[in-house]
């Protein structure tokens, strides 16, 4: 059995208190690894000592040879469909693969003991990023400091800007400023699970525009614009027609999220109340704000530490829960937790930051552990821990590797409470229709508060 790859006792020396004013820029030695040992992003190159991990080959940048696809908003073909599990841990064979899971895996098999499993296929490394992301990140690694007491960056653009990361903040801001689509559109469905078989289901269309990820801006034309967003009701009827749209900053900290919401039944619009943190959102109010794409917005609340790398069983390459004949109902027919044969696990290298609350602020959670894939910088797994310091939620990001924007691709959220026995999965493919990515014009003004006032006049 091999042992966690942590973090080397060099990079634990270096690592600083994201509570810096500065962070020191990497060296001219450390940004020419990137392309060298390390991947153009930032991973280790080399494969594990066993080969359950393979060396990054990057074979593959965009659709596969053998993958057909016909194009943007069309499904995304598994390019491993016809690869079987190498094999499957259950609740009675866990502890043979302890330390490649989770601590929130562990509590899910505990608490469903019959059904939770995860089906462990051949691990991957095949595709490569768009090589202008890969040259952005070059740049930001030369280029990117910490600024605002740690909470914000400066001098990056366009894609993660640590890719050598020394301090904790640093890690959480690879995976929050990533590069990913630049728009994106789609009509998803949220649905609660609860343990008594009810269920609450939210139907969204949800518009994004990723200003900080498209190729026709910079950072002086971005003038601290990081994203604009739209998310409409469309069901369930006493939602219908609710919208919140508004904007995202390059420094959360100092330009907090602003949101303006429209309400059909007084026909006005006003701004909304904390779109952020801890404020309750998605169907039911289930999970908080801050836990889109497992962690989203300022990490001013939290003192972040890098805890290191492990070699972890992760969801991988989620094509299969996507697919045209994986309906909704068989994507949540399980109790407690999605369909585990509509699951795939790969062990990879994750990297491992913890937030703990800091004193004098407050927040649901008072401790959370993220788990972020090597290959992406995307957090793929979260525990998050109640003021008790019980392990209250643990939450999964499925992925996918988006062959028409050369990118990897955050999919469904998957969030246990493991107290309550209830999930939520947020978007879900409605009538599994794939979402559309880099394809969708916005209006100049289309997120802004006149442009909401305009749709409630339709």
């Amino acid at each position: 059995m091999n042992t966690p790859s942590m973090i080397n006792a060099a990079l634990a020396a270096t690592l600083l208190c994201s509570c810096l004013s500065v962070q020191a820029k990497v060296s001219e030695a450390e940004a020419a690894r990137l392309g060298q040992d390390l991947t153009p992003i930032g991973a280790e190159k080399a494969g594990n000592a066993d080969g359950s991990i393979p060396a990054w080959s990057g074979k593959w940048l965009g659709v596969p040879p053998h993958v057909k696809f016909a194009g943007p908003g069309t499904p995304y073909a598994d390019p491993y469909a016809n690869e079987k599990p190498l094999f499957v841990i259950t609740s009675s064979n866990m502890e043979q693969y302890a330390e490649n899971l989770s601590d929130g895996q562990k509590a899910l098999f505990k608490r469903y003991p019959q059904s939770f499993r995860i089906p462990v296929y051949p691990s991957h490394r095949d595709f490569r990023i768009d090589p202008v992301v890969d040259e952005l990140i070059r740049k930001n690694a030369l280029n990117a400091e910490l600024a605002d007491n740690g909470y914000a960056t400066v001098n990056a653009w366009g894609a993660s800007p640590f890719p050598i990361p020394k301090s904790g903040v640093e890690l959480l801001l690879n995976h929050t400023m990533q590069s990913r689509a630049f728009t994106e559109e789609a009509n998803y469905v949220q649905v609660v699970n609860y343990a008594d078989g009810n269920r609450a289901i939210d139907k969204i269309n949800y518009k994004i525009q990723a200003v900080w990820s498209d190729p026709g801006y910079s950072l002086e034309k971005a003038n601290g614009l990081f994203a604009n967003f739209m998310v409409t009701n469309l069901a369930p009827v006493r939602k219908k027609g609710e919208i919140i749209s508004g904007h995202e900053f390059i420094d959360p900290y100092s330009q907090p999220r602003q949101a303006w919401q429209y309400t059909p039944g007084q026909r006005r619009v006003r701004r909304a109340p904390t779109v952020g943190y801890d404020s309750p959102n998605g169907a039911g109010g289930f999970r908080t704000y801050d836990e889109d794409r497992l962690f989203n917005g300022s990490p001013d609340r939290y003192e972040w530490t890098i805890i290191g790398k492990r070699e972890m069983f992760i969801p991988y390459h989620n094509y299969r829960i996507d697919a045209p004949d994986a309906s909704m109902e068989q994507i949540i027919s399980t109790s407690g937790h999605v369909n585990p044969d509509l699951m795939r696990y790969e062990k990879h290298r994750v990297w491992i930051v913890e937030g703990k609350v800091k004193a004098g602020t407050r927040h649901i959670y008072d401790r959370r552990v993220i788990y972020l894939d090597e290959d992406s910088w995307t957090a793929v797994m979260a525990d998050n821990y109640d003021g008790r310091g019980q392990l209250w939620r643990t939450n999964m990001q499925t992925t996918i590797y988006a062959y028409d924007v050369k990118r990897f691709h955050a999919r469904q959220g998957i969030y246990h409470d493991l107290i309550a026995g209830s999930y939520l999965v947020d978007r879900l493919l409605d009538e599994q229709k794939p979402a559309l990515l880099n394809v969708s014009h916005f209006a100049e003004d289309e997120f802004s508060p006149s442009y909401l006032r305009k749709l409630g006049t339709r």
